[in-house]
């Protein structure tokens, strides 16, 4: 068929130490892996022999552990640059997270270069993380925000004068979208959005917070100028995460916070800056969050992520199917039914005239983790009008049994509830 084989998720599952547990006397069922996905044994394992052998600081001595923790970092990053497709290792700066990464942007290219009038288009699905940054940078320079709307599908509308085709022009700096919206689950289509970009002379920032872990990434390919993800959300731990940049563009951007690393040569009056991506990781940096990513990366990767975007988009279709099946009273939003938009990582709803808290509380009892609220959504809440909705995200670690469960918890709500 052409298809990669299905994961063997008993076996993948068996891989994550706190899944082996119960809550409120059942098997956990974990969903909110677009919020934080847990950590299979290899990461735990990696960062656990970091700091048991190899723990010191890194770049700054030649003993024998500073020499070999300078080798896992410097690992570390190549590991994530081929993950990403980058040309080189020198073009993945290591930050705290996604969030950090479009805050360094925001301070060292788009601060310094944007002007009263300028443009920057982003989308009305943005994670809060991917727009409140942008607010301050046109607050500080006089440039003005932009939005592509979506239609009643959720997909971004791109064609006629309200769309893309509308708001991309020769004021125009930059594009920010996310690749896959963490609200709906919509897979954006990031490489024809940032051909029609470049053609106005446009930068594109592209947000992989959600996609890095769910599918296969080129960012050389996907047309982009920048790329963000976090490791919490590709099974690596908190507190590490990659920004990936053209170099020409690192080589530009002045430093973004100062300190030790980021310097070639200190003077009492001046200083001169050391080349990318160090230039950008002032201090002491995260290695041990860095060496728990590439073994994240490695985990990925041993799976391939051909076979986990399949098993994600058939377990999203699944879900999609049983809901709107099996749950009278729900309200699915994002691509479903006959929509053709490609869709996969969750599945948000509402249940007639129950809270989405409330929700989250019966399924709790009965052992299922799920997401509620604005999900860092709320101009997009509020364009659903809705105030919040409920989430389930899947992870590789998931399955049919886990849906069950899931279905089975809001039926348990139904009832309670009396709808």
């Amino acid at each position: 068929t052409g298809l990669p084989p299905p994961l063997d998720v008993a076996r993948v599952r068996a891989q994550f130490p706190i899944l082996q547990q119960s809550v409120g006397g059942r098997p956990l069922v974990y969903l909110d892996s677009a919020a934080t996905s847990q950590k299979p044994q290899a990461v735990i394992d990696a960062m656990s022999a970091y700091y048991e052998r190899d723990n010191a600081n890194v770049h700054r001595s030649i003993h024998a552990l500073a020499a070999r923790a300078t080798e896992a970092y410097e690992q570390a990053r190549a590991a994530v640059a081929r993950f990403l497709g980058a040309g080189d290792p020198r073009e993945i700066v290591f930050v705290r997270g996604a969030t950090e990464a479009v805050n360094l942007v925001a301070a060292s290219w788009a601060r310094p270069r944007l002007r009263p009038g300028d443009e920057i288009l982003l989308s009305v699905m943005e994670h809060h993380s991917n727009l409140v940054p942008w607010q301050l940078v046109a607050a500080e320079t006089g440039a003005r925000l932009r939005f592509l709307d979506i239609d009643e599908q959720g997909t971004l509308v791109l064609d006629g004068p309200g769309g893309l085709e509308g708001l991309l022009g020769p004021r125009t700096r930059l594009v920010a979208l996310t690749q896959l919206s963490n609200g709906l689950g919509t897979l954006n289509p990031i490489r024809e959005i940032a051909l029609r970009a470049r053609e106005v002379g446009a930068r594109v920032l592209v947000d992989g917070s959600q996609s890095a872990a769910r599918l296969p990434v080129d960012v050389r390919a996907l047309g982009a100028d920048f790329f963000v993800c976090s490791g919490h959300k590709m099974y690596g731990p908190m507190g590490i995460g990659a920004l990936w940049a053209r170099p020409e563009l690192l080589e530009e951007m002045p430093p973004y916070q100062s300190g030790g690393e980021m310097i070639e040569r200190v003077e009492l009056e001046h200083s001169t800056w050391n080349r990318s991506p160090h230039k950008f990781e002032a201090g002491t940096p995260n290695v041990g969050g860095a060496v728990g990513l590439a073994a994240a990366v490695t985990f990925l990767e041993s799976l391939g992520m051909g076979a986990v975007r399949a098993h994600d988009e058939r377990l999203t279709a699944h879900a999609l199917e049983r809901l709107a099946g099996e749950v009278p009273g729900i309200v699915l939003y994002g691509p479903h039914g006959e929509s053709p938009a490609p869709r996969l990582g969750s599945v948000a709803f509402t249940l007639a005239d129950v809270h989405p808290h409330d929700l989250a509380t019966i399924l709790d009892a009965e052992g299922v983790a799920i997401r509620a609220g604005h999900h860092c959504n709320q101009p997009l809440m509020r364009r659903l009008g809705v105030s919040a909705t409920a989430r389930a995200s899947f992870g590789v670690h998931n399955d049919e049994a886990d849906l069950a469960a899931l279905v089975s918890g809001l039926g348990s709500a139904r009832r309670l509830f009396g709808v």
